[in-house]
């Protein structure tokens, strides 16, 4: 999202370049042009800090980026060794759980990354923001992104699971697509308040860590959901993360379209979750100067 302030000079500029057809016109257009500077200058400024925390993330690492890989890879092992006896489902074939621990996993790995960065992105941005006139909303829309970039690469772990199980690709795979943009989207509501949240109440922050392990704890990763009683299994529907994950191992592990109720359903809870978080953002990050 572009910034709100607009500068005169740009807009000035952009005016004086094209004919005095009316005031209306000049002002529509000079607006134009400034948003769209406005929004290049943002994008270059996320793209540049998804690159610095790259660059710091795997610093002094000898395998570097191939831990993206190998993290969620060794923690797929770890949980199949621990919990294929008692949280499998006698519904899930044994071949097929590996798969289910690890896209489970790794969906909820990115919210968990995103919050956590994000919560804290306007609070390490103080040296920055105190001295640059910047669009604050970059910083945790930036950690959000940075968690995806990481996501990505974790899909490679993905199709060397798939190819373990004997689990082919399927055009449904296309599905990914809107997957990713409610995963994304319900991400950055959600950093973008507690972002604005950790700069007034900093108990949020550790609060929000408790809260991360009873939603991990309460959400289907490494057990299925058959082995829930039936009360339990209506209540997770109201799980956003349940959603999110659940589509994501219908295009993936059972090779299926996603409904068209699950696809609202995320939509739905993406973009009230956006909503809500960048109302809060905008409402109250004029002051964020005087609490960080």
């Amino acid at each position: 999202m572009a910034s709100s302030h607009k500068d005169p000079s740009s807009i000035q500029e952009s005016v004086q370049q094209v004919a005095p057809v009316s005031s209306g016109e000049l002002v529509a257009q000079g607006s134009v042009k400034t948003w769209n500077t406005g929004v290049k200058r943002d994008a270059a400024i996320l793209q540049e800090l998804v690159r610095k925390d790259f660059k710091l993330k795997y610093r002094r690492s000898v395998l570097g980026v191939a831990w993206s890989v190998l993290n969620p890879l060794l923690m797929m092992i770890v949980m199949a060794v621990v919990f294929t006896h008692f949280m499998r489902g006698a519904n899930m074939p044994a071949n097929e759980y590996p798969l289910y621990l690890i896209l489970g996993n790794i969906t909820f790995g990115l919210m968990s990354t995103a919050t956590n960065d994000g919560m804290m992105s306007i609070i390490n941005a103080a040296p920055l923001l105190k001295k640059v006139k910047i669009n604050r909303i970059v910083f945790p829309v930036q950690k959000v992104l940075f968690a995806l970039v990481n996501f990505a690469l974790s899909l490679v772990a993905v199709v060397l699971v798939m190819l373990w199980s004997g689990i082919g690709i399927t055009w449904n795979i296309i599905f990914i697509v809107p997957f990713l943009i409610y995963l994304v989207v319900f991400c950055c509501g959600l950093a973008l308040l507690l972002s604005t949240l950790a700069v007034f109440f900093r108990d949020v922050v550790h609060l929000w860590s408790v809260v991360l392990t009873a939603w991990t704890y309460l959400t289907p990763i490494f057990y299925t959901m058959d082995i829930l009683p039936e009360s339990l299994q209506s209540l997770m529907r109201f799980n956003p993360m349940y959603q999110l994950i659940n589509y994501f191992r219908t295009i993936v592990l059972w090779q299926s379209t996603p409904s068209f109720t699950s696809n609202l359903i995320c939509l739905a809870m993406a973009l009230v979750m956006l909503g809500l978080g960048y109302w809060v953002f905008r409402r109250h990050e004029h002051k964020f100067i005087l609490y960080i």
